[in-house]
């Protein structure tokens, strides 16, 4: 039978995080990599990994399309479904849409607005929900089931890694989201930014903030790990990382800096 398929996604965490980070229930599912993501903000990189596509470790000497396919095969040896190619993902090009036609009941949580139900991330997803707190691996882990007759594919968007990593509101100066600044737009077209500069402590403090975050992703995850039944494989990586003050640059999206691209990549199998 095939194996059930769990797919997370720590938004924003850089490599170096993780690194840092306590991670035993992790490393009970395989050793981290620096990898490199091929988008620096949330919604293109998702629509990346929901093609099929990993993040990469930038390989020189040869093609892209080379790389490319060899993503795609590599579905077979983690789900032992036989005849999976490139051919298998088009003209969708949507792995959710491939695993549905093998009988897979399709789940996803995500914790970004920009993720919404109503975004074409939406598509081939059996079970698509925006979680009503930034917050809520928990959440996610407590509602996730596992059918022995109906293996499964969850795909989770955690926010615990993202800004402002999990401390009180209030407690930073304020950083405007996309949706803030959309809806402010027209009343701030002209006029100056009210959002100020982290200085260099700040900076510091956040870094080690997002360390703490994924040492708490990683005490949840245990629970989704015993929860999980044996066989099922596992996919922990990042959609894209962060900056924390590097050449005067702070977060991701807009920004082309190493730092935005590292990701931690990490898979395995339950025993």
């Amino acid at each position: 039978m095939s194996k059930n398929l769990v797919f997370i996604i720590m938004d924003s965490c850089r490599f170096d995080s993780y690194k840092a980070a306590r991670t035993p229930n992790m490393d009970r599912i395989g050793a981290g990599e620096r990898r490199y993501a091929y988008a620096s903000w949330t919604s293109p990189s998702h629509y990346t990994y929901l093609m099929g596509m990993i993040p990469h470790d930038s390989p020189q000497g040869v093609f892209a399309s080379e790389v490319y396919k060899k993503d795609f095969v590599k579905w077979v040896d983690r789900l032992g479904i036989d005849g999976l190619s490139f051919k298998s993902f088009v003209p969708q090009l949507s792995l959710p849409k491939v695993l549905q036609d093998q009988g897979y009941r399709t789940v996803a949580r995500v914790s970004m607005p920009v993720l919404n139900p109503t975004s074409h991330l939406n598509r081939h997803f059996d079970d698509y929900k925006l979680m009503a707190n930034h917050n809520d691996f928990a959440g996610m882990v407590k509602e996730i089931e596992f059918d022995e007759d109906e293996p499964s594919f969850h795909f989770l968007n955690l926010g615990e890694t993202h800004y402002p990593y999990m401390l009180e509101p209030g407690s930073l100066p304020h950083v405007s989201g996309v949706h803030g600044v959309f809806k402010r737009m027209d009343d701030e077209l002209g006029k100056q930014s009210e959002d100020k500069f982290f200085d260099d402590e700040q900076m510091k403090s956040l870094h080690q903030q997002q360390i703490k975050t994924v040492e708490y992703v990683d005490t949840v995850l245990e629970g989704l790990i015993a929860k999980a039944p044996v066989n099922t494989h596992f996919i922990i990586t990042a959609d894209h990382g962060e900056c924390f003050g590097e050449n005067g640059y702070f977060g991701h999206g807009p920004i082309v800096h190493e730092k935005v691209l590292e990701v931690p990549f990490l898979e395995g199998i339950k025993r």
